[in-house]
């Protein structure tokens, strides 16, 4: 992992998409896409409004996107949410919606969840898909249907 000097302080600050400290940690998300033809762009986030947002220690990633969604979804997308530190993930969480509020204050945030990619958290003894996200509020919306993702939703 680089690092880069620029971030000092605490929290979530914004960077941009093309980040290199940003893009090693997605590199490591489960959602990375790997091209059949070995290229790796620059950029990572994809089209639409984004808020690409690193914590100051570079240990966590939160992108949010602002896109026309296939499956008819509506508000701001948490696309990527990794967390490397030893931060609580539901705490790093709420910052990073603070943070997307406040660039869109009132929307709806959303994010898919790949059950099949993603290890549940048991909890009580059941598996739990997108805990942290449970802890920071969010809720249980559907069920996408292309690939089956979990949809989970959070309001202000």
């Amino acid at each position: 992992m680089s690092e880069q000097p620029f971030l000092i302080g605490d929290g979530w600050m914004e960077v941009k998409d093309g980040n290199d400290t940003a893009r090693s940690i997605f590199d490591r998300h489960y959602s990375r896409y790997i091209y059949a033809d070995g290229r790796k762009p620059k950029i990572f986030v994809g089209p639409g409004e984004k808020l690409v947002l690193l914590t100051a220690d570079a240990r966590a990633l939160c992108v949010w996107r602002k896109f026309k969604s296939a499956d008819g979804q509506e508000g701001v997308n948490c696309a990527v949410f990794r967390n490397e530190s030893k931060e609580l993930a539901s705490d790093l969480l709420r910052a990073a919606m603070a943070a997307a509020w406040q660039r869109w204050p009132g929307e709806r945030l959303f994010t898919y969840i790949d059950t099949y990619s993603v290890p549940p958290t048991i909890v009580r003894g059941n598996p739990v898909w997108g805990y942290c996200f449970r802890k920071a509020g969010w809720k249980f919306c559907g069920v996408s249907k292309a690939r089956k993702l979990i949809i989970m939703e959070a309001f202000q």
